[in-house]
């Protein structure tokens, strides 16, 4: 539930009319897709360099998130949504309108960036230091962060670089790390995707624990269970608009009603 203490919801995120797009190198060789293709290309290049083509990712979306709040971004592949969560966290600048943000996002696995060659261990902690955490705090709760994870469940892969993790063991040691502090705003992009059932509690039970405190939670997922799950509200992006903003449970069932008719 959004924080309504003093009778008031406390923003901790303004979206206000954002635009993002960006460059995407290495589109529209010379050569390929015959003499009509060229000429599209030609013509849809407008100040871009050769070789690339401008994205207009986000169009125009517009909403406030409140303190308390989780809130679930759906949407199609290439709707927009993980674009968003970087403009969100100052990651990737708005072309047009602005984003108001209480505190300081936090964009899981960003945030606490974690590298291949050094151990889990050294990860934990470089990645709590760059999340703002102090050295004693850290060593508080490095065992409580690596028994989060379940990454030593079957050997111990917390002393071995990370390299030699899978995926879902590096999303879900991030996730660990991000979860071990409280956030203004604790952005996440599918890390709820893997592991296990187990897991999967766990950390839908984090964010509630988050949100308690205070904090505001903003989730991608292709989960369509995961989001009426674990959000109370969800956000509906198509190609880059706003199509939907409600109680999560309208919303996705509006969502999964609009795919079935594809």
């Amino acid at each position: 539930m959004a924080d309504t203490r003093s009778g008031q919801r406390v923003p901790t995120v303004v979206a206000d009319g954002v635009h993002v797009t960006y460059t995407v190198q290495g589109a529209g060789r010379a050569g390929r897709g015959g003499a009509t293709a060229a000429l599209g290309r030609i013509l849809s290049r407008t100040r871009t360099a050769p070789g690339t083509r401008t994205v207009h990712a986000v169009k125009g979306v517009s909403f406030a998130a409140y303190k308390g709040e989780a809130i679930g971004l759906i949407g199609s592949n290439g709707s927009g949504k993980s674009t968003l969560l970087k403009a969100v966290a100052g990651l990737l600048p708005t072309s047009e309108g602005r984003i108001y943000t209480h505190g300081q996002p936090s964009l899981l696995g960003v945030n606490a960036a974690l590298m291949g060659d050094l151990t889990g261990e050294r990860n934990v902690i470089l990645g709590g230091l760059a999340m703002g955490m102090s050295r004693e705090e850290i060593r508080e709760r490095y065992q409580d962060i690596v028994d989060f994870s379940g990454i030593n469940e079957k050997g111990d892969f917390i002393s071995l670089p990370m390299r030699t993790y899978s995926s879902g063991m590096g999303a879900r040691l991030r996730f660990s790390i991000a979860a071990a502090k409280s956030h203004d705003v604790l952005l996440i992009d599918e890390a709820l995707a893997t592991g296990d059932a187990r897991f999967q509690q766990r950390s839908r039970e984090r964010i509630s624990r988050l949100r308690e405190e205070a904090g505001t939670v903003f989730l991608v997922s292709h989960s369509n269970s995961t989001i009426r799950q674990t959000c109370d509200r969800a956000i509906w992006l198509e190609a880059g608009r706003l199509l939907a903003d409600g109680p999560a449970g309208e919303v996705v069932d509006a969502y999964e009603a609009h795919t079935r008719k594809k």
